[in-house]
């Protein structure tokens, strides 16, 4: 008998945080999710680079702010994939939003993911899934281009074999 794969490392990136703790699955009507998602933090299985956190900061509810900043062991920081970021966004000028206010998280959470060989979760579709893209890449376009797993939050529980 072969041994167990090992267990994914995961880079999460802002819209699937909005998604699970605000939109869709929110932990007062889900705990037993909110539960599974810190078993994976607290293995060490679930990352967010800084620059997602600092998005949550700016466009999460309070108490998505409140989860992060509760989770010890879940923000990696920016100068830990800085260089593979600005590799990242220097090779996919496309997967900059020209109109952004701030920097974007996107390019940090695939580097997070390439770094550890991890996978992607977001909510984003890639550009040709929509009907006027803004930009020519999107975080689905790049990790397909650099052969990084991506999936959405969904995908994550049903990777995981969540059953609820």
């Amino acid at each position: 008998m072969k041994g167990a794969a090992p267990a994914a490392i995961y880079s999460i990136d802002t819209s699937s945080l909005m998604d699970w703790h605000g939109r869709f699955y929110p932990t007062d009507v889900f705990p037993s999710l909110a539960e599974r998602v810190h078993d994976l933090v607290t293995a060490s299985r679930l990352f967010a680079a800084e620059q997602v956190r600092e998005e949550v900061d700016v466009v999460g509810t309070t108490g998505l702010r409140e989860w992060v900043a509760a989770q010890k062991r879940f923000v990696v920081p920016n100068a830990t994939v800085l260089t593979a970021a600005l590799s990242i966004k220097d090779r996919f000028t496309g997967l900059l939003d020209p109109k952004a206010t701030y920097e974007e998280a996107d390019a940090y959470v695939i580097a997070l993911a390439q770094q550890h060989n991890g996978i992607v979760i977001t909510q984003e579709t890639a550009a040709a899934e929509k009907r006027n893209p803004k930009r020519t890449h999107y975080i689905p376009d790049v990790c397909r281009e650099l052969g990084i797993p991506c999936i959405s939050f969904l995908g994550l529980a049903r990777r995981e074999g969540w059953a609820f």
